[in-house]
């Protein structure tokens, strides 16, 4: 049975494991949500580097078999430095551009992410790679990740703040978007209504299934023995853990 930590700043990583635990049911889990240092996105590269390490310590003492940074700030400031530094697998997030090519019929694909992820040299790698193809247009959450940490996935107030990021995007004609931070797609339904009444046709791609099934690959390729039990979770936190627990209870709802 694998031991699985998945890290992130906040409650967003959340999405990520209940992909896993649909895919894998049976495996141990621990989750670390780093919610005294949220949001990522205003922090330097440095200093999200060092949390990554230092949950990642913690992870290892608790004998994780492989570790999953459940965040596109992370994976583009500390990925690398992660993988010098330790022997097991790691799996990160990457905006889902590929997926958003091949399901477009417009040609505009939008991407919704933090400043961190869009200024990243991995989404600017990967943005390159699809140039020819569409045309990509992006935009900033923001406040996206202080609506999901404070529990406003639906109503008024998260309507009139998604709408300021999303219709940009939508009025540049992307009938795709990608959900570029896994806070995001907590508030799947409230951009879809949006959508809706913009009179809108639009997909949004949750890259989480994704993750979901490369750490599956990974733990094949380590021989790590994946075996049938009703499996665990372990939630952690740096800060206040009532988020945590909220959004844990409320997640299979709103996916």
């Amino acid at each position: 049975m694998a031991t699985i930590g998945i890290m992130d700043s906040g409650v967003g990583g959340l999405t990520v494991l209940a992909e896993l635990r649909r895919l894998l049911p049976s495996e141990n889990y621990i989750y670390f949500s780093d919610n005294a240092y949220c949001p990522y996105g205003r922090r330097s590269a440095e200093e999200i580097t060092a949390r990554a390490h230092t949950i990642s310590d913690i992870f290892i003492e608790k004998g994780a078999d492989i570790i999953v940074i459940a965040c596109n700030t992370a994976t583009a400031a500390a990925i690398a430095s992660l993988r010098k530094s330790y022997d097991v697998p790691f799996v990160g997030m990457e905006p889902a551009i590929k997926p958003a090519v091949q399901l477009t019929r417009s040609g505009v694909v939008g991407v919704l992410a933090t400043a961190g992820t869009l200024a990243s040299e991995k989404y600017a790698q990967v943005r390159e790679r699809f140039k020819e193809e569409v045309k990509v247009v992006e935009s900033v959450g923001e406040g996206f990740v202080e609506l999901v940490e404070s529990g406003k996935f639906l109503g008024p107030e998260a309507e009139s703040v998604a709408r300021v990021s999303l219709e940009p995007l939508l009025q540049a004609g992307a009938d795709v978007v990608v959900l570029g931070c896994t806070h995001y797609p907590f508030l799947t339904r409230t951009f879809e209504k949006l959508a809706q009444d913009l009179g809108v046709e639009v997909d949004f791609i949750n890259p989480a299934p994704a993750v979901a099934k490369q750490t599956l690959k990974l733990l094949k390729e380590a021989g790590i023995a994946l075996e049938d039990g009703p499996g665990s979770v372990e939630l952690l936190s740096s800060g206040e853990k009532d988020s945590l627990l909220r959004a844990y209870s409320l997640i299979e709802n709103l996916l």
